[in-house]
């Protein structure tokens, strides 16, 4: 597929392909859409947070974190994103920076410590 696909249409047709793609499992082709989404929206969540998701199913890791903390520096309290931060910071073997992250995705949905 040549980048062209990835670029045509409106936003809208996009961020649609994009949802597609992504609940096709086919992580990395939503990746390749809302990358250029995010660059010309930088401030939608709901693209960046797709895409930080994306990249979590994809194994790419420090590029989820980067998107993750980019929504948090802006919504500190978007509890999706600071749970997602926590299981990614936990999938990367940094259990001790997850779990702060954590407790507060937890204390913002009313989920009790178990």
């Amino acid at each position: 597929m040549s980048d062209t696909y990835y670029e045509f249409g409106t936003a809208a047709e996009r961020w649609d392909r994009a949802r597609l793609f992504f609940d096709a499992k086919e992580y990395r082709t939503a990746v390749r859409i809302l990358s250029g989404l995010v660059a010309e929206h930088p401030d939608q969540t709901a693209q960046r947070l797709l895409l930080a998701r994306a990249y979590y199913h994809s194994a790419q890791l420090s590029r989820a974190e980067t998107e993750l903390r980019t929504i948090l520096e802006r919504d500190p309290v978007e509890h999706y994103a600071r749970l997602m931060l926590g299981r990614t910071l936990e999938r990367q073997g940094r259990p001790d920076e997850a779990a702060p992250h954590l407790r507060m995705a937890a204390a913002m949905s009313g989920e009790l410590p178990v």
